[in-house]
């Protein structure tokens, strides 16, 4: 049977599509432009605003993988999250597929956030939050009434190759490559962790191939390494052989920002996940598994060395 990706051009999707060939050679990918990773990959082009579409697009499936990751802007997200998760849900309900739903930390409480468990309290501080929340009781509410077999597979921010878009590949790294001070959000000296994006893809093949996994919500094997926003930089410096130093970018240059780039009017009010330590634990995960996670200096290292790939591919072209 088909295991198929929604949303499978992402920083999860690609990597997630290499790690399902260990378990099937059916492996469909869905987006809106789709590229094969492997070579006997089906394509299926799909916008997945088009939420009448999705039902036809898992038609076979046995499981389908939702990692989709829409426009960080609010607005987007309550339009878009609520009626995709509903179509999504539907969708699998009538085909009898198992959904897996690649999830972030934004519904746990503020309190929550210096030590994360499966356990912690859904009392989401931010809008983004309160919409994380709606689509997860959406899945969790048809767990219950034994209508939908699903699991959500938890990560804490994350960095990795193939990941551009994450705050220690923009604000770090590229920041360092151009010769400009790397930025870190919040106080620097505060423990930050991250989950490697390798890491993540190939826990959650795992627990989509795991029958006993479902219905159950799993924190992805993440370092537990006490490693701060400083420590993170560091070990970037030492990739790249270079140190020039550290900007430390509070709430209110966020907003001044904001006036020119209108993402950043997004960010303040997840400030709240770096004025204090932001703890992820993943040994539920571990213990079930026996998973040995990559460590900071390592997951760096695999990401710079991408990085370096990708810059030397373009000053080819």
């Amino acid at each position: 049977m088909t295991q198929t990706i929604l949303g499978s051009g992402g920083a999860i999707g690609i990597p997630l599509a290499r790690e399902l060939k260990k378990y099937t050679s059916e492996i469909r990918l869905i987006s809106r432009n789709p590229q094969k990773v492997n070579p006997a990959d089906e394509l299926y082009r799909l916008d997945l605003n088009n939420f009448a579409g999705i039902s036809e697009a898992i038609k076979g499936s046995e499981v389908v993988y939702l990692t989709i990751g829409l426009e960080y802007r609010l607005k987007v997200w309550q339009e878009v999250w609520p009626p995709l998760m509903k179509a999504v849900i539907r969708a699998c309900k009538e085909h009898q597929a198992k959904l897996v739903f690649f999830d972030n930390v934004y519904m746990y409480a503020k309190s929550a956030i210096p030590f994360m468990t499966e356990e912690s309290p859904l009392q989401p501080p931010s809008r983004k939050g309160v919409v994380r929340k709606e689509i997860l009781d959406m899945i969790m509410n048809e767990v219950e009434r034994n209508e939908l077999i699903a699991l959500v597979a938890r990560a804490a921010d994350f960095y990795g190759p193939e990941n551009r878009n994450s705050a220690l590949a923009e604000m770090v790294a590229m920041n360092l490559l151009k010769g400009k001070k790397a930025q870190v959000f919040g106080h620097p000296d505060k423990i930050h962790t991250y989950t490697y994006t390798p890491d993540a893809a190939r826990a959650t093949a795992l627990l989509g191939n795991t029958p006993d996994a479902f219905n159950q919500v799993w924190h992805l094997p993440t370092t537990r390494e006490k490693t701060t926003g400083r420590q993170w930089i560091e070990f970037f410096e030492q990739e790249l052989n270079l140190k020039p130093g550290i900007q430390q970018v509070p709430s209110w240059l966020l907003y001044v920002l904001g006036l020119f780039i209108p993402v950043m009017k997004e960010f303040p009010e997840m400030m709240y996940q770096y004025d204090q330590d932001y703890i992820f634990d993943s040994s539920k995960f571990e213990k079930q598994f026996g998973y040995m996670v990559t460590s900071p200096a390592d997951g760096v290292k695999a990401m710079v060395e991408n990085l370096r790939l990708e810059m030397a591919e373009i000053a080819i072209k």
